[in-house]
C-alpha cells in the first residue's frame, strides 16, 4: 500500500523551525495540544522532532537561566533532542512505517531531496493494521 494515502500534508502539520524561539515552540505546542512537533531547517528539510520533555529538560539543566519568562531569548536549535525520530521516504512501504510507529507518535515523511512533506500518525497506522487483521479473520471463517 502506498503511504501517501495516509499522509497528513505539511500545510496541515504544526511545525517549527530551528530558528524558532523556545517561547514560539511552547506556544505552538500548547495551542495545538501536541507533545511533539517536527522541526524543519531553512530549506524545508526535516531536522528532527522536539518534545515537551526536550524543552523541560533544557530549561531544568540551564540552572535557572532559561525560564518561561525569558524563553523568547533562546532558540530551538540550541535545545538537545533526546529522541532521534527518523523520517521515511514517500516511497517507503507499510513495514517501514509500522517499525517506526512502534517508538514514535508520528512518522515524518520526506521527498527524495529530504524535504519535509508531511507526517503519518501512529493512530492511522494502527487503524490500517486493524483492518488487515479484521479482513484476515473474516477470510479464515
Amino acid at each position: 500500500m502506498n503511504i501517501a494515502f495516509f499522509l497528513l500534508p505539511k500545510q496541515e502539520v504544526a511545525c517549527v523551525t530551528l530558528d524558532s524561539t523556545l517561547r514560539q515552540t511552547l506556544e505552538r505546542m500548547e495551542f495545538h495540544r501536541y507533545t511533539a512537533v517536527p522541526i524543519l531547517n531553512r530549506n524545508g528539510e526535516y531536522a528532527g522532532t522536539v518534545t515537551e520533555g526536550d524543552l523541560l529538560w533544557y530549561m531544568k539543566d540551564s540552572g535557572g537561566t532559561v525560564t518561561f519568562e525569558n524563553a523568547s531569548k533562546y532558540l530551538l536549535k540550541d535545545v538537545p533532542l533526546r529522541m532521534n525520530n527518523l523520517p521515511v521516504s514517500i516511497d517507503a512501504d507499510m513495514e517501514d512505517l509500522i517499525n517506526l510507529a512502534k517508538v514514535q507518535n508520528f512518522v515524518p515523511v520526506v521527498d527524495d531531496m529530504n524535504r519535509f512533506i508531511g507526517i503519518v500518525r501512529r493512530s492511522q497506522i494502527i487503524e490500517y493494521c486493524e483492518k488487515v487483521v479484521s479482513r484476515q479473520s473474516q477470510e479464515s471463517l
